[in-house]
């Protein structure tokens, strides 16, 4: 049966990868764990996806990789946190769950989704199309039986009451992930907010690139994956600004090289002439990791640097290292995802520029994102431009060497 289990998994990861090529990484990044005897498929907001194996072995390959897709959709569209923000009780999250199934499913069960038993849609709930969880659920009509008891087990009968009908009839549930209600088994997180909120990016951007070919992605999956990688924050033009001017600087000046000889060597006998040549600048990130220094901001800070850095040309380019009073080793990335921020002490990104400015080949430009509350350098690198983001209220301005944006979050 274990076996079965693991052979139906890799089947179903399959199907949803091919299906819903946008959401395979969403689709991997959960973490399946197998429950016998729940009798169910959940989701945590830490992205654990728990299964009864002998419920999944009853579903083909495309009904498992719906309901993986579906579960998916509850983490990428924060219902569990929305829940929290719209006032959920434990009694009250069956009614939310198919407030937020409905938001789900109206454009994805159009799409292919291929849930078992009968998947909630706005019309079930006498709704138009297009609409939100929160206004889904202002229209639901409160359940007498959920709410006719709010004692200790409230919260285990409501979660059974609330998602897509099974093949046996009964009423899944979608677990805390989909309704914010805490269950007994979630335990501590596995994967950090802040790496949650880069998954999510990152799904954001599979969507909108599968979106330059029309009606391949539903519509109301584009709206989301736009207002995800809506600017977070008013700073993005001025540090695209200074980044700009800084890489210009550099890319724009030109040298003499003998790795590939001048055009106009055959005019000159045997004397070999150099050519120009026109650098690509490398790219540093120095990120603060001292304590002062929230995962949720460094989140915020890392997503807006990486489309900076993408939208430059400079993905590949880019290496970041985690510093506080000392630096971790430099690590080049494609992704934000990618990025280790460890550390957590005391601060001096004077260490981090050092380790940036002694980096090989010689980096061009360095970004700083920090609190400001650190030492630095009497004098700026050579070589090297460095810009500094100042992350949070009050943040120490960094010297006049060195070029300044003052990040403020929305």
């Amino acid at each position: 049966m274990a076996e079965r289990g693991i052979e139906g998994l890799a089947a179903a990861r399959l199907w949803a990868a091919t299906r819903f090529p946008y959401l395979a990484t969403g689709v991997f990044g959960a973490r399946v764990i197998a429950e016998p005897g729940s009798g169910t498929v959940s989701v945590d907001e830490s992205w654990r996806m728990r299964a009864d194996p002998d419920l999944a072995a009853q579903w083909s390959a495309a009904q498992l990789g719906s309901v993986l897709i579906h579960h998916v959709c509850h983490l990428l569209r924060t219902h569990g946190e929305r829940a929290q923000a719209a006032g959920v009780r434990p009694e009250e999250a069956s009614r939310w769950v198919r407030a937020a199934d409905a938001e789900i499913n109206d454009d994805l069960v159009p799409a292919g989704l291929d849930l078992p038993g009968h998947p909630v849609l706005p019309r079930d709930l006498g709704a138009d199309d297009g609409l939100l969880a929160e206004q889904y659920y202002a229209g639901l009509r409160p359940d007498p039986e959920a709410t006719r008891g709010a004692g200790a087990d409230s919260t285990d009968r409501s979660a059974r009451s609330g998602n897509n009908e099974g093949s046996a009839g009964g009423w899944l549930d979608c677990g805390s992930g989909a309704d914010g209600v805490p269950r007994r088994g979630d335990g501590p997180p596995d994967l950090p907010d802040w790496q949650a909120r880069l998954l999510r990016r990152q799904v954001a951007q599979d969507v909108m690139t599968h979106a330059r070919q029309p009606g391949t992605v539903p519509a109301g999956l584009l709206r989301w994956a736009e207002e995800v990688l809506r600017p977070k924050v008013n700073w993005r033009r001025l540090l695209t600004a200074e980044l700009r001017r800084a890489v210009a600087e550099v890319a724009g000046a030109v040298d003499y090289s003998y790795r590939r000889p001048s055009r106009r060597s055959t005019v000159a006998g045997q004397v070999v002439l150099p050519a120009l040549r026109r650098p690509v600048p490398d790219v540093a990130v120095v990120c603060d990791t001292s304590g002062s220094m929230t995962e949720d901001l460094l989140a915020a800070a890392l997503a807006e640097v990486e489309g900076l850095l993408q939208a430059l040309g400079l993905s590949r380019q880019l290496r970041v290292l985690a510093c506080d009073t000392a630096v971790a080793p430099a690590k080049r990335v494609t992704s934000a995802r990618q990025v280790e921020l460890v550390g957590g002490g005391g601060t001096d990104m004077g260490t981090g520029i050092a380790a940036a400015a002694a980096l090989k080949p010689r980096r061009a430009v360095t970004v700083v994102l920090t609190d400001g509350y650190t030492p630095w350098p009497a004098a700026a690198p050579k070589g090297m431009r460095v810009v500094v983001g100042l992350l949070g209220e009050g943040a120490q301005a960094p010297p006049t060497w060195a070029r300044a944006v003052r990040v403020d979050r929305d």
